[in-house]
């Protein structure tokens, strides 16, 4: 059984990803947690790769230390349906999902993933407004050309949705508006079996990261509530 080394679930976006997506595609593995900005959290992930960060995926012999790369590594190992099957969705699936990892800068700066808080709205300024116009696009153009066969941005659930999943709790978390289809879209996220076992876990935990603390007092505490 993979083994896969996570940071906190409450904050870790990228620990999310691959995740969600072993999750979704029925594939069983142990997990770790090192939780983030401790003393010894860079010695502990240093342990398990020599990035010295998270996600890492730990199968055998092989150890994977990328998201991307651990998403293509379970596609090949485990013979899943990482990626959508038709050639043209797999190929803007690809191109989104590197997209996401290297893009929407402002958005995951003012913004950072919290699944304890729900903060007003308000104006975030005009790059976030970019990067949010951008991510509708996306899925718009998604869902309208490959969508048919699901709620997902192509259809069925894949590496894309596994990627922008943390961007969608963003969105959720600082009550940013949407129009219809991109709301529908991330409504089928956030309502995910799997998703919603990572937040129930999230709000099990007792760490707290300052640096994503970033907001004014929120309008809900998911934490206290719990």
């Amino acid at each position: 059984m993979p083994t896969l080394v996570i940071a906190n679930k409450c904050y870790s976006s990228w620990s999310m990803r691959p995740w969600l997506l072993l999750k979704q595609l029925g594939i069983a593995f142990d997990e770790i947690t090192v939780p983030l900005d401790l003393p010894d959290t860079k010695a502990r992930v240093l342990k398990h790769s020599p990035a010295g960060k998270v996600p890492i995926l730990i199968d055998g012999d092989v150890t994977v230390w990328e998201t991307i790369a651990i998403m293509e590594h379970v596609g090949e190992a485990y013979d899943a349906p990482v990626w959508p099957a038709d050639r043209k969705a797999r190929a803007m699936a690809r191109s989104i999902a590197a997209e996401m990892h290297s893009g929407f800068s402002a958005l995951r700066s003012a913004c950072p993933m919290n699944l304890g808080k729900k903060f007003a709205q308000k104006d975030r300024g005009e790059a976030v407004a970019r990067d949010v116009a951008r991510f509708s696009e996306i899925v718009r153009q998604a869902r309208e050309h490959f969508g048919a066969g699901g709620p997902f941005l192509f259809g069925a659930f894949s590496a894309a949705d596994a990627m922008y999943a943390p961007l969608v709790t963003r969105l959720d978390t600082y009550s940013i508006a949407l129009d219809a289809t991109t709301r529908a879209y991330a409504d089928a996220i956030l309502i995910l079996p799997a998703f919603q076992e990572w937040r129930s876990a999230a709000m099990e935990e007792e760490w707290i990261v300052e640096a994503d603390e970033v907001d004014e007092e929120a309008i809900e505490d998911y934490r206290k509530a719990a």
